[in-house]
């Protein structure tokens, strides 16, 4: 990933944070042939002891991820997290120069590290409860795995295998309006707010100076 200094971001709760929210992942990796091969797969991400942690998830026993080549790669994972169009006439600078241009702001989280494949039956459960108690946990009536026959659950098992990455390196990058001068980042946390981007809003006014911060 292009990296920008001013918008780099290595915190590890925010960096946590955007898995949680938006945690469907594109794993990519080479294939047995040397091309690229890409997933879409939503993880968690675990402590295990280690320092960056591991994230893990499942998949079809059918997908080439999980063949001999692929299991003990190294592959990386991106999130992608809010974004959202820049207009370049939500600048205040606009009416004095027109030197702007359109842009966009965005979050993403690259995580590289060795895939493993987890063909454990008790693993595959306990990580097909964490994966549902997460996403249910909002719900006003949230589903767990136990609501399903026994059998039904153990049959649908048998169709996918766990995958677990431990994460040897991150880069998070948060283009949120770092690099314009104060005046714009405070339009454009205007314009943002009026048009209902709240998230966008919300990121582009956590990085602003407290004495140029929006209400």
């Amino acid at each position: 990933m292009y990296h920008v200094p001013s918008f780099n971001e290595s915190d590890t709760t925010i960096l946590r944070n955007l898995v949680r929210d938006h945690p469907l992942a594109t794993i990519i990796n080479h294939d047995a042939d040397g091309g690229l091969n890409a997933n879409h797969i939503p993880l968690i991400w675990c402590d295990d002891g280690s320092e960056h942690g591991v994230l893990r998830g499942h998949i079809a026993r059918a997908n080439p991820l999980c063949n001999d080549h692929a299991n003990g790669s190294d592959v990386l994972a991106i999130f992608q997290g809010v974004s959202g169009y820049i207009s370049p006439s939500w600048y205040a600078t606009k009416v004095e120069t027109h030197k702007v241009v359109p842009t966009y702001n965005y979050t993403a989280l690259h995580a590289h590290g060795r895939l493993m494949i987890k063909d454990d039956t008790d693993w595959l459960l306990t990580l097909l409860n964490d994966l549902t108690d997460k996403h249910e946990l909002s719900l006003k009536t949230p589903w767990s795995v136990s609501d399903a026959p026994t059998e039904y659950i153990q049959q649908m098992m048998k169709v996918i295998i766990g995958i677990e990455i431990s994460i040897h390196s991150l880069q998070g990058k948060w283009k949120v309006s770092q690099n314009q001068p104060q005046r714009n980042q405070s339009s454009v946390l205007k314009n943002l707010t009026e048009i209902g981007q709240n998230d966008m809003a919300n990121l582009v006014n956590q990085r602003m100076k407290p004495t140029d911060k929006g209400t």
